[in-house]
């Protein structure tokens, strides 16, 4: 144990001394001249309004969320049946809760490893960030209104690292003020219920400072003010009152139906005060490529650009097919059959029956894309879809195997992060570069959808249908003989249903299938199925067929008198005839054009995937940390208060 203690405090000294480099890294500017890094003092930094705006804009780079799969380590925001993309090798049970990726990869989340410069590198030096902020501002000879809106920011970015960790690990220690290396305050892993009271304090307390802040400006935009912090106070409380944090008869822990009423207090207020703000809902497709102030639907955001330094991200390189990408076709943002099949027809009605396999509704199982949501073809680019890439506005995409411009390498692709008018290659040049779409982490329709699900589980099932109902007007569904579908939700097991599905609807591909799948103890429901996806073929596929020779000859024609027009763009692809002439229907496939992995069915324990084990490393930091319940020689129970 003297061992273990002596490394730990060595550590601990390390993360400080790391923490003042840090600190000097991020105070540097022309107009600033930091001391060296061993001597730095803080009457130097905290003294000057400036160094300590570039600190805590480095704080925003680390604390921030991104796209799902920008960063390495946060692989589990892809562990959900949404999509098949970068699964085939079976890492989607790995990132669900087993395999390698529990004693390696998430090292990076909370270990004891020096802080490096990406997001997930140690969460413990980001919330130390964000601790010394908090510490030295009040003391800074600024004015009220600017250290409130420094510490405000400071509190939502903390709030935003250890709500992470939480729904990840269960309870983890809280460090809530500098650490003294000599001294260290560390008490070990706290309940869930601490966090999260501290975490709802941290908003509470952001709020409050931040309520003269006006941050929706071309300049402040993307800086966390009073709707972000009571926007993301309304998700964490959603997230205390499910069934991860609050199960109900699981007979070891008491259900607690308070928390749904405190969780919809808190949604309600965010619901109000956007709608008091001027946000709402936008056009579906336009959500992501409507940035600035200008974005009605845009809360919490990760500003990226493709010409300021270290400003870029790599999204239009995994969303775009081959020959518009710079590079090979993307393997990210797959849709599975089971997201394909989430999307309602055009009146909100489902597709198919409880059984998931027969068609209702009207549903032609042919041409699946027909008749859906509208959100269905503003989302997934399948075989003969109107894509607008590269500035080309009347291009159709093609997908089938072999296509000749080698953009068909994926069944499927996702239309939704890409700017449609810029043209490749991204490349990065001097720290440019790339794409720039930003991120946006929470946006208004989350809102309304968490309002809408508390004001289910607390039994206005009339109300929580006309947030529902707004939103599916708004996204282009028609009415119909069922009230936009509503009418085929009767009670409030049906309307939970009706949301969760939504959800996946609404945030596809957005990172949030897998939390919702967690926080409802949903993730053991996909054990025994398969992700998967069919591609399409021209028919006959048998590529020394003379039909198929003749098909593929007749669709890859250049028309004469065009240059890059091709027979195949004027197919009537809307038309049965037409479209299944030339392709053959994806679900009668015999297996050879099936992608994803069709060998190993999910297969999640339900009583480990709801709350991870700490990393081995970070564990074995301190002899005051327990291994969560349910893993080897686990003994701390996150939900036990």
């Amino acid at each position: 144990m003297k061992t273990v203690k002596t490394k730990y405090k060595k550590i601990t000294k390390n993360m400080a001394a790391l923490c003042v480099v840090a600190l000097a890294v991020a105070g540097c500017k022309q107009d600033f001249i930091v001391p060296s890094h061993d001597k730095i003092a803080d009457e130097v930094l905290w003294q000057d309004p400036g160094a300590v705006g570039l600190f805590l804009n480095g704080t925003y780079l680390l604390n921030m969320p991104d796209y799902p799969l920008e960063s390495t380590p946060f692989i589990w925001e892809f562990a959900s049946d949404e999509s098949i993309g970068s699964v085939t090798d079976g890492s989607l049970k790995k990132v669900m809760g087993i395999g390698s990726y529990i004693g390696v990869n998430d090292v990076k989340i909370i270990a004891n490893k020096p802080q490096g410069n990406n997001r997930g590198d140690n969460r413990y030096f980001d919330i130390a960030r964000c601790n010394l902020g908090l510490y030295n501002v009040p003391t800074s000879p600024f004015t009220k209104d600017i250290k409130d809106q420094y510490m405000g920011q400071f509190f939502a970015l903390r709030a935003i690292a250890y709500f992470e960790l939480t729904r990840l690990y269960g309870g983890v220690p809280l460090n809530l003020k500098p650490q003294d290396p000599t001294n260290v305050d560390y008490s070990g892993r706290k309940s869930a219920k601490e966090c999260i009271n501290a975490i709802v304090s941290d908003l509470d307390s952001a709020a409050a400072r931040l309520a003269n802040a006006n941050f929706r400006t071309a300049v402040d935009w993307g800086r966390l003010d009073r709707l972000a912090a009571l926007s993301l106070k309304g998700r964490v409380l959603l997230t205390w009152a499910s069934p991860q944090f609050n199960p109900v008869n699981d007979g070891l822990h008491p259900y607690d139906a308070t928390r749904w009423t405190t969780a919809l207090k808190a949604n309600e207020e965010a619901y109000n005060l956007c709608v008091n703000s001027g946000l709402k809902l936008m056009p579906y497709a336009n959500i992501f490529t409507t940035e600035g102030p200008g974005n009605t639907e845009a809360i919490i955001v990760k500003e990226y650009s493709s010409t300021l330094e270290k400003k870029y991200n790599g999204v239009e390189t995994r969303v775009r097919p081959g020959g518009v990408a710079g590079g090979s076709p993307s393997d990210y943002y797959v849709a599975s059959q089971a997201m394909l099949d989430a999307y309602p027809m055009a009146d909100g009605t489902p597709a198919l029956a409880s059984d998931g396999v027969t068609p209702i509704n009207g549903y032609d199982p042919d041409m699946y894309f027909l008749n859906r949501d509208p959100r269905f073809a503003q989302t997934i680019a399948y075989n003969g879809a109107q894509w607008k890439l590269s500035g080309i506005a009347n291009r159709t995409q093609w997908n089938y195997t072999a296509e000749i411009d080698g953009g068909g390498g994926k069944p499927f692709y996702c239309k939704r992060f890409s700017n449609p008018d810029v043209v490749p290659p991204f490349t990065v040049v001097g720290d440019k570069g790339a794409g720039g779409v930003d991120w946006i982490e929470l946006r208004f329709a989350e809102v309304l959808m968490n309002y809408a699900e508390c004001l289910n589980e607390t039994g206005d099932l009339t109300a929580s249908k006309n947030l529902i109902r707004d939103l599916r007007k708004t996204r282009g569904i028609v009415i119909g003989a069922n009230d936009y579908g509503l009418n085929l939700a009767t009670n409030k097991d049906q309307m939970r249903d009706l949301i969760m599905n939504e959800r996946m609807v609404e945030f596809a591909f957005e990172g949030k299938r897998g939390w919702d799948l967690r926080r409802t103890r949903r993730l053991d429901k996909l054990n025994g199925k398969f992700l998967y996806t069919y591609g399409e073929q021209i028919y006959p596929i048998d590529t020394k067929n003379a039909v198929y020779i003749a098909k593929k000859a007749t669709l890859e024609e250049i028309i004469p008198g065009q240059s890059t027009l091709r027979r195949r763009d004027t197919l009537q692809v809307s038309k049965r005839s037409s479209y299944r002439y030339f392709f053959q229907h994806p679900t009668v496939s015999t297996g050879a054009n099936r992608f994803g992995d069709l060998t190993n069915p999910i297969a999640v324990p339900a009583n480990q995937c709801y709350f991870w084990p700490l990393p081995t490393a970070f564990l074995q930091s301190s002899p005051t940390l327990d291994q969560t319940i349910g893993w080897e020689n686990g003994t701390f129970d996150p939900l036990k208060n």
